[in-house]
């Protein structure tokens, strides 16, 4: 012990040094006149020399012996703060606490002067964080690929119950983890012609009077925990071909199309999916995504090379893995290069193609699968079209002699059909592995959305459950849980989350569970606080926390929610003694700015809780908090508060939900419909440890296939469901008689889409039992406990062991330490 406080002494002064001497040579400042952020960069300079050290060695190993690399491409990478997280990794976590307290330097203010990427939106891009946290933390060689965004998704601000979008300018004081690489810039093409010249017996290709944009690569690290591998997140910036504008043009005179040149390439890597409500937003979310795929494809294939492998060992040493539909544009862009600039015939890079992308569906959902108008696609893809083009035709001419006559199927499978082209469909043929992200949702994707390529090519299709970096939502979220965990069952959870299970030993052991319950209600009253201070809405820590936090779409049913808790509103008000236990209710999420229903909702919660908030004669039985700007920050505060995990999509359309996991992992009951990964959890604690209602995801399916259900027969026969929607246009709430007409309309008018009104009474019947369960807290203490035990099947390692052995082909690297 004494040689362990004398070695702990002796980094704790190093660090400090070393810490001092980055603040001097980064800002040419003392201590005492240093702000926040200097002292914030100057930590982070202190890590990137110790990584980069790491970063080298992994590389080096990767190329001298020719390992094999996944590379995943994603539109989105919700990073979250990484200053936290590689403390932990790293194993430094204590002596630089030790150390900047040394100095007088609290280390959580500094973590909040990073600022969370504006790299992703939700479930998609959060996974792949926890994807590219988990493949470092396993020794794997596998990195990511994206965009480079200047202003993320939005900043979201409520303003008269309104959600209003702001720039979310994340990147105004630079960010401190990022190296900008401009000698691997590479040309990515836009626009113009191609004209074909016959050589021998060989067709050439010349891509003539196109827009050049530079995608110039900033890389970030990414560390695996207590190990020595460090992978590369790239992501690419798009900037203009001369630098600055095009100065000649500027000179002769015509000024405006040099300045809108410059505009027109700043906006690819401007904004993360920008609205495509109209021509102009719909061409450039396609410009995105064509530019990072060609990116990086151009840079590995550029790597591979400089290892001085034959072009045809491709898929022995590199997967492409594509994450959703958004970079589906890989399959032909690959094609193009080893054709184009590689000189292979067609049959050999068809081959080569189709045995290195892999794909991952993530969305039934007919506006994720994407479609591209035929010309749109051409004008701005001349080349790439082409290749698609002859793709879908010798697919069909395939697809023509297995179903000979059988002409409506082969339309169904076409990857050009009615003027489109389908991305999911050419995902699907151009790919050797297509995986779904539950069990559930690869059974429809086999049975519905692909069954007819399930048919045509069944071993592509398998199951790959989505899972979630279990060491950032307890070690660094929930530092309380995780103590009790380790001084409960040992700390090989932090290695081997299935070790978890070991907690159910102690699931009726009363002393644990006083110490769950206390970390729980520590956790509960620093969330109180922050609402108390931010919103000025004071919140009871001994009411249950019911919290639903994802985007604000349809199909999720923060709707179903709300009129739940409108209907508990008017039985409070009917009898303000009513025997409830006292709840507050959490929303948090964004809606895509021209989303208007969904935006709408934001506003019925916000109106909603006002008056809920202000009306004393329920007397604090009840509270609504629509919790502003939802981040990753944000989550690592409400996951370790919430008693209740609301998963209540419509069976069939939520593809997995990692949101469920993290609940799960920090001791909240679920609350869910027989939906994506709530299917697994549900197998995993058992029908005692859940709260299941609901449609099935069968029924739902037959409703919308065969009809039946009238969502007028709802509102006319459950006075409950005819109070609440009626309070949604009598001006009830405040907003007036019409601001919440669209809703009314949307389920009654539009038949219900998603059978809200359908799942409302079983919904209201499982929050009742709900309320009575939490009021014996041994047994919901039992509950908690035994999700936490089943929550190590749902991280992330075990999903990329599962890519790693099933998909990918890749294997663990161990990088030695310098």
């Amino acid at each position: 012990m004494a040689r362990e406080t004398k070695k702990h002494l002796r980094e704790t002064e190093k660090f400090k040094l070393d810490f001092l001497y980055k603040l001097q040579t980064l800002h040419g400042k003392e201590l005492e006149e240093a702000s926040n952020n200097d002292k914030y960069t100057a930590l982070v300079g202190v890590l990137r020399d110790r990584i980069s050290q790491n970063w080298v060695a992994t590389n080096r190993d990767y190329s001298e012996k020719s390992r094999k690399q996944v590379y995943y491409f994603s539109m989105e990478f919700l990073l979250g703060k990484l200053l936290p997280m590689y403390l932990i990794n790293m194993g430094v976590h204590d002596v630089c606490r030790d150390a900047l307290a040394e100095l007088d330097i609290d280390i959580d203010k500094l973590t909040e002067a990073e600022p969370d990427a504006g790299l992703g939106n939700g479930g998609l891009g959060r996974l792949a964080a926890c994807f590219m946290d988990s493949i470092a933390a396993m020794k794997l060689p596998g990195h990511g690929n994206g965009i480079r965004y200047r202003y993320g998704l939005f900043e979201q601000k409520i303003v008269d119950g309104h959600q209003v979008e702001l720039p979310d300018n994340w990147l105004k004081d630079g960010y401190a983890w990022e190296y900008r690489r401009g000698d691997r810039a590479t040309e990515v093409r836009f626009g113009g012609h191609v004209r074909t010249e016959a050589t021998g017996n060989k067709l050439t290709f010349i891509h003539e009077g196109y827009e050049p944009v530079l995608a110039v690569p900033y890389d970030v690290p990414i560390i695996g925990h207590e190990n020595n591998t460090v992978n590369t997140l790239r992501l690419w910036n798009a900037e203009p071909i001369e630098g600055e504008f095009d100065l000649p043009t500027f000179n002769r005179g015509d000024y405006l199309k040099a300045v809108e040149y410059k505009h027109s390439v700043e906006r690819i890597s401007k904004i993360l999916y920008p609205e495509d409500n109209f021509y102009e937003g719909r061409l450039l979310r396609l410009k995105q995504q064509y530019f990072f795929v060609s990116a990086g494809i151009q840079s590995i294939i550029r790597r591979f090379k400089k290892r001085r492998g034959p072009i045809r060992a491709l898929p022995d040493r590199v997967t492409i893995h594509i994450n959703d539909t958004h970079p589906a544009v890989a399959v032909p862009e690959l094609m193009r290069i080893l054709m184009d600039e590689e000189g292979l015939g067609w049959d050999d890079a068809w081959d080569i193609t189709t045995r290195t992308v892999s794909y991952t569906n993530h969305t039934i959902m007919p506006e994720a699968l994407e479609k591209w108008p035929v010309q749109m696609f051409k004008t701005l893809l001349p080349r790439i079209y082409m290749i698609v083009e002859e793709i879908n035709e010798r697919y069909c001419r395939r697809l023509w002699q297995r179903y000979p006559g059988n002409w409506d199927k082969i339309a169904q499978m076409a990857i050009i059909a009615d003027e489109q082209v389908h991305m999911a469909r050419l995902a699907v043929v151009g790919s050797f592995s297509v995986n779904g992200v539950a069990a559930l949702h690869t059974d429809i994707l086999k049975k519905h959305l692909f069954h007819h390529y399930y048919e045509d090519m069944p071993h592509k299709f398998n199951n790959k459950t989505n899972g979630i970096t279990h060491r950032r939502w307890l070690l660094r979220a929930n530092r309380g849980l995780a103590e009790v965990l380790t001084d409960t069952i040992g700390k090989s959870w932090v290695e081997h989350p299935e070790d978890l299970t070991n907690l159910l030993k102690y699931d009726s052991d009363a002393s644990v569970q006083e110490k769950l319950k206390q970390v729980k209600l520590q956790n509960k009253e620093h969330l109180a606080r922050h609402i108390k201070e931010k919103y000025d809405v004071l919140v009871d820590p001994a009411s249950i926390f019911d919290v639903q936090i994802k985007r604000i779409h349809a199909y999720k049913r923060q709707l179903l929610n709300v009129l739940h808790v409108m209907d508990l509103y008017n039985r409070l008000k009917d009898n303000p003694d009513l025997d409830i236990v006292p709840r507050t209710f959490l929303f948090g999420g964004k809606a895509a700015p021209g989303y208007y229903l969904a935006k709408q909702i934001i506003k019925l919660i916000n109106m909603l809780a006002y008056k809920i908030n202000n009306d004393l004669s329920i007397k604090g039985k009840l509270k609504v908090v629509f919790l502003e700007n939802y981040s990753v920050s944000l989550g690592e505060m409400v996951f370790p508060a919430s008693d209740v995990s609301e998963q209540i999509s419509t069976a069939s359309k939520e593809a997995s939900g990692t949101g469920n996991m993290k609940f799960m992992l920090n001791g909240a009951v679920t609350m869910g419909t027989m939906d994506g990964a709530n299917v697994e959890i549900r197998n995993a604690v058992g029908d005692d440890n859940i709260f299941i209602f609901g449609l099935n995801s069968d029924q739902v399916i037959d409703f919308y296939r065969y009809g039946g259900y009238k969502s007028y027969d709802c509102y006319n026969n459950d006075k409950r469901i005819k109070l609440i929607l009626d309070q949604l246009v009598n001006g009830y709430l405040p907003g007036g008689k019409d601001e919440f007409r669209p809703i009314f309309d949307s389920l009654l008018r539009d038949n219900d889409e998603f059978f809200v009104l359908k799942d409302f009474d079983d919904y209201a019947t499982a929050q009742e039992r709900l309320d009575q369960r939490f009021r014996d807290q041994g047994v919901w203490s039992k509950m908690s406990i035994h999700n936490i035990a089943h929550a190590g099947i749902f991280s992330s390692d075990r999903s990329i062991a599962e890519y790693a052995i099933g998909i990918w082909n890749v294997k663990p690297a161990e990088i030695p330490r310098l």
